[in-house]
């Protein structure tokens, strides 16, 4: 009630803030403090101009929203709290280490379709572009933005096609630089395997996406979530077109196949990863020369040894 009388006066919207923040430790406050998100994006909209503010703000937010998903608390947030973090978004658009922050705080409520619905209603994807664009070198950046990436390109009520097809180069230069970071591919991986199901990716997409998606395996084996999400992106990009099918079979560092196998091999007690890996098989076997190269590799010796592994599933 005293930040909400108060609206206009910066200090009184600021020392609302760190006083709340001072309840964070508390359990028994969670309750109250859930119902405090709205007062403090509504601040922080009022201030944009505020640095200050906003950080306080915003690390607070990620307090409350830490401790909503550790107790399985679902957090919504309604079109004027996207549209005020869209706000503060374009004010900072250039502070590296605010807009981290930021987006992190995005990807944590894009758990929410609620929320995700509400984001892409304000337009929000662009601007994730943009610092996509921007941050390239930035991995936290990168993981945040991809993650809300793959959440607003997987809802059902897609409306923005045209946006999309501009996010497939922006992912696949991410997942390009940070080959080698396992949070940051996975996330890219997400991402690109969404693309390809809403259909985004384009003819002269489907061979290179292909090979940076074996890329992305080869260096990660160890990662499940990574080799699921890789092959299901895989699965959607054979199912589009043969070349991309070709281009596993014939990819410059090794055979798709063997990878393949190797995957499952190290994976072989996780059925995300065997199911993934079947689909993929299964999109690739109705080309008939690919059906034939898969032959000679032996393959149906690995679907033998996944049906034996799970077999109820």
């Amino acid at each position: 009630e005293f930040m909400q009388a108060s609206w206009d006066i910066e200090e009184v919207q600021a020392k609302g803030i760190q006083h709340l923040a001072s309840f964070v430790k508390d359990k028994s406050a969670f309750p109250f403090l859930l119902k405090c998100t709205e007062v403090i994006t509504l601040a922080m909209k009022t201030h944009t101009d505020s640095l200050e503010l906003q950080v306080e703000g915003c690390t607070l937010l990620l307090e409350i929203l830490s401790q909503a998903l550790e107790q399985g608390v679902m957090m919504a947030l309604d079109q004027s709290v996207a549209s005020c973090l869209l706000h503060t978004v374009r004010k900072h658009s250039e502070n590296e280490e605010f807009l981290s922050m930021l987006c992190t705080l995005l990807m944590m409520v894009s758990a929410s379709e609620v929320t995700v619905e509400n984001l892409r209603k304000v337009g929000i994807i662009p601007d994730l572009l943009s610092i996509l664009r921007r941050f390239l070198h930035n991995d936290k950046i990168c993981l945040s933005c991809c993650a809300v990436l793959w959440s607003l390109a997987v809802s059902e009520n897609n409306a923005d096609q045209a946006v999309l097809e501009s996010a497939v180069p922006v992912t696949s230069a991410v997942l390009q630089k940070h080959l080698q970071n396992g949070g940051v591919a996975e996330s890219a991986c997400s991402a690109l395997w969404a693309l390809a199901l809403q259909g985004c990716l384009t003819d002269s997409d489907y061979e290179p996406t292909a090979a940076l998606l074996l890329d992305a395996l080869r260096m990660n084996p160890e990662r499940a979530a990574l080799v699921k999400n890789g092959c299901l992106a895989l699965a959607s990009l054979v199912r589009l077109s043969e070349t991309a099918a070709l281009a596993i079979l014939l990819d410059s560092k090794g055979s798709g196949m063997e990878l393949i196998k190797d995957e499952y091999h190290l994976h072989f007690d996780e059925p995300g990863v065997a199911e993934a890996l079947c689909l993929l098989m299964n999109e690739m076997v109705q080309y008939d020369e690919v059906m034939l190269d898969m032959r000679s590799q032996k393959m149906e010796k690995l679907l033998s040894e996944i049906k034996l592994q799970f077999p109820f599933s």
